[in-house]
């Protein structure tokens, strides 16, 4: 595969800006013998940032947001909702698409997968990251996993994570988010 898509067992612990903090540590839990992590893979920051790549208006929304301040929620609403809306709407490309639905082949589409959000900004002592993008629990087939790691791309820009950002001084062009695609474990106990 390529470096778009990477199955957990693919990644390296150099690739955090990749595959995000909860895909390099699945990445990294997947290699330890005797513990078992249940089949996944990881859509990277170079999928996401190939689907936005050539959209001008979201560029130019962008700009826009860069411009306002944690005060000016009405327009940072309006903003975020249009970014959202672009992304879910912007096509996946064809190569990320191919690779999500081999793996799906492999590790059977029928099962109940979990789409995570896994973000790339670091936590600090001031900022922590964690629960600011989407997770999707049960998703079953490939057409609804694939509008679902929309659908965590989009959720970089809901109104609480682009405040979150700005009051963190976060460059909103520069956060990147990859997807976990991971098999939904049913415990018996």
């Amino acid at each position: 595969m390529s470096s778009l898509v990477l199955g957990l067992h693919e990644i390296e612990k150099t690739q955090l800006s990749l595959v995000g903090g909860k895909g390099l540590h699945l990445g990294e839990l997947s290699k330890i013998q005797g513990i078992q992590v249940p089949e996944g893979f990881c859509v990277t920051t170079v999928g996401y940032q190939k689907a936005i790549e050539q959209n001008e208006t979201l560029q130019v929304l962008l700009d826009q947001l860069a411009m306002l301040k944690v005060e000016d929620r009405d327009q940072v609403g309006n903003i975020s909702r249009k970014i959202r809306q672009i992304i879910m709407e912007v096509d996946i490309p064809s190569d990320v698409v191919k690779a999500v639905a081999q793996y799906l082949s492999q590790f059977g589409e029928e099962h109940a997968y979990a789409v995570r959000s896994s973000a790339t900004a670091e936590d600090l002592p001031h900022a922590s990251f964690a629960g600011q993008q989407d997770t999707y629990l049960n998703i079953i087939g490939v057409d609804a996993i694939l509008q679902h790691i929309s659908k965590c791309w989009a959720s970089l820009f809901t109104d609480r994570a682009v405040i979150y950002r700005m009051q963190n001084g976060f460059d909103h062009s520069q956060v990147y988010l990859s997807v976990i695609v991971q098999r939904m474990v049913f415990p018996q106990a």
